[in-house]
């Protein structure tokens, strides 16, 4: 099959499409070194099933993630289609992230200089980079870290502060990105990690950064 073929093909089921884009997602993070072993997690709301998500069962490393293996489950942690655990911090983060945001793909990572930049009592991503400028005024910021999500409410909490941004700081703790499909959640998370390593490798140097002007950020994001 060619590259175009691929592209145009039109018989694709959606939810298989679904799986097959986020099991690769899944691979490609740890290609990228943006997993944590068995941890965090990206979930897509099943086609045709509001309330219902898709998500690799805990326990399986992202390396073998395969579409087959990917199981569904809803806003109460029941499983719906698959075999597997959810994990609780699944269920509190994710579906409320999706329901209150509306967002098809959330992806949940401690992404390690991501997580560096979250580490820092100033944690704010500066428009330094014309990467980092891509996410200018497109990032909420959780300064207030709880402890494991293992309510609801949580979940509810940070789909407040998040509102219609599309990536979410969490301080101490890692990195949300939203999209309306793998691949645009994806390309976030990807040039989010260069962004914030690039950022905490310059001010290691101990100079000041060349901070973009309003205009130039302005003509990025256009």
């Amino acid at each position: 099959m060619t590259l175009h073929s691929l592209h145009s093909a039109t018989h694709v089921d959606p939810a298989t499409q679904a799986r097959v884009h986020l099991a690769a997602a899944l691979r490609m993070a740890v290609l990228h070194e943006l997993d944590e072993g068995i941890d965090n997690h990206f979930t897509v709301e099943a086609p045709g099933h509001p309330g219902q998500y898709l998500v690799l069962p805990f326990g399986l490393h992202w390396s073998e993630a395969r579409a087959s293996d990917l199981m569904v489950f809803d806003e109460t942690g029941r499983t719906v289609e698959g075999h597997g655990v959810v994990e609780l911090s699944a269920q509190c983060i994710h579906a409320p992230l999706h329901r209150i945001t509306g967002a098809r793909v959330v992806l949940h990572t401690h992404q390690p200089w991501a997580l560096a930049l979250n580490m820092l009592k100033d944690n704010r991503l500066l428009p330094a980079t014309q990467t980092a400028a891509f996410f200018h005024g497109r990032i909420a910021y959780d300064d207030t870290y709880t402890g494991l999500a293992a309510t609801m409410q949580e979940g509810e909490r940070l789909a407040a502060l998040m509102g219609d941004k599309t990536i979410l700081f969490m301080k101490n703790h890692g990195v949300v990105s939203t999209g309306r499909t793998v691949a645009e959640a994806y390309r976030r998370l990807y040039k989010l990690e260069r962004a914030c390593r690039t950022q905490v490798l310059a001010m290691s140097t101990g100079q000041p950064l060349n901070i973009l002007s309003e205009e130039i950020v302005e003509r990025v994001l256009t």
